[in-house]
Parts: C-alpha cells; sequence; structure tokens
C-alpha cells in the first residue's frame, strides 16, 4: 500500500468548520484498506453539543457505516492534537495510526495535558505521528481567533 497524506482534506474540513464559526479543526478517518471511512468539522456550536469534535464526528460516522464499535487498523488525520476526550475515544475505538498537525500546549490530551495515551489505564495506544501540516494548522487556527477577538471588539 502506498502512503498518501490526508491531512489536506483534514484542513477542508477545517476550514469549513471556520466558515460555520466553528473552531477550525478538521478529522479523516482512513480504514486499514486505505479508504476513507469518514470526515468531520469540528460541530459543537451547530449541534449545541460539546462534544461534536472533528475528532468524534468521524470515529462516530466510521463506526456506524462500519456497524463496529472499534476500527482497527485505522489511521486517523487531525489538524490539531486532540484534547482528552478526542483522545480516550481514539483509544476505544483501536484507532492504530494518529497522525495530527498543530500542537495544544494549553488543551491537548497526546503530547500535552492529560497525556491520555501514558496512562496505565489506557487500553489502546496508538502509533502517533505529529507535526504534518502543523504551520498549515497553527496558521488557521491563530487567524481564526485574531478575526474572533476582532469581531468581539467590534461588536459583530
Amino acid at each position: 500500500m502506498t502512503f498518501a497524506s490526508c491531512m489536506p482534506a483534514a484542513l477542508d474540513e477545517a476550514r469549513a468548520a471556520a466558515r460555520r464559526g466553528e473552531v477550525p479543526v478538521g478529522a479523516v478517518l482512513v480504514g486499514a484498506d486505505g479508504k476513507v471511512l469518514a470526515r468531520a468539522g469540528n460541530r459543537t456550536r451547530e449541534l449545541c453539543d460539546p462534544t461534536a469534535h472533528a475528532e468524534i464526528l468521524a470515529i462516530r460516522a466510521a463506526c456506524a457505516a462500519l456497524r463496529s464499535q472499534r476500527l482497527p487498523g485505522a489511521r486517523l488525520w487531525v489538524t490539531l492534537e486532540p484534547c482528552p476526550m478526542c483522545a480516550a475515544a481514539i483509544s476505544a475505538a483501536r484507532i492504530a495510526v494518529l497522525y495530527y498537525g498543530a500542537e495544544d500546549p494549553r488543551m491537548g490530551g497526546v503530547r500535552h495535558g492529560a497525556r491520555v495515551f501514558d496512562h496505565p489505564q489506557c487500553h489502546h495506544r496508538p502509533e502517533i505521528i505529529d507535526g504534518i501540516s502543523a504551520e498549515e494548522s497553527r496558521i488557521l487556527l491563530r487567524n481564526f481567533f485574531i478575526a474572533r477577538r476582532s469581531d468581539d471588539m467590534t461588536g459583530r
């Protein structure tokens, strides 16, 4: 099987989330066969659901499509380091490889903060490859929050 990055598609999902007024995080979930199972962007505001992170939505969609609670052999591409909630879901779904872009020193749960996969209670630890399109992911997030602060100051 030839390696192909799905980060461009995850970045597309992140940009779509930003256009909806959501924090621009996107995720693409690929099966063991290399086919895209699901893709999603954050929808916490739209769905009034604090769990509607891109990773969670992609995992839910893939599990529903496969009619399975686990995704062994799957690979998840996400533009931002997953938070502790998403890291726990990645472990529960038995995702084989996690690729992510920008680090999240404040809310991350993989290399920062809770470091979910390092806990002895963690039943499954995916392979982790970070820094994929990190700069593009960081810029997208930074510009989103700059624009949001600007809108807050102008009353929009």
